[in-house]
């Protein structure tokens, strides 16, 4: 039940990220949750989009160094201690997360993207403990 994230690799100077939202725009790409990390020199914008595969050949045709991975979307109550839950579970099973971010499309639900070490196991672990998976149709929308 993975979702597909696409991650570009951007220099950290004027106009790189409208150079990557330019280039989805032209494709009619909906970017559904975004997320920027950043150095001195460069960043990793790491982009949840409606159509992953056509994202990433279009900002590969672009001359962008693109990654597509595999993320876990899950929901969380809204309420303190929801994420801490998630997080607990994957704690629990010996799955390490390597990053996470989150987007909000509901009202009451905090919805999270979950990079891990162990996929299969941690989306087993959550199901099991009744936590709620998104499917890739439900992040994506449309």
């Amino acid at each position: 039940m993975s979702v597909k994230q696409v991650s570009v690799f951007i220099e950290n100077k004027r106009g790189r990220l409208i150079a990557v939202t330019s280039c989805l725009a032209k494709k009619n790409v909906n970017i559904r949750a975004i997320s920027a990390s950043d150095t001195a020199d460069y960043g990793i914008l790491r982009l949840i989009v409606d159509q992953p595969d056509l994202a990433a050949q279009a900002l590969k045709e672009a001359e962008f160094t693109v990654r597509v991975t595999d993320v876990i979307a899950v929901t969380a109550e809204d309420k303190p201690g929801g994420l801490n839950h998630v997080l607990e579970i994957l704690r629990d099973h010996g799955i390490n997360v390597d990053y996470i971010y989150a987007f909000f499309n509901q009202p009451v639900t905090t919805l999270n993207l979950i990079k891990v070490d162990q996929p299969e196991a941690a989306e087993a672990a959550l199901q099991q403990a009744g936590v709620r998976l998104l499917t890739a149709a439900e992040v994506y929308g449309g």
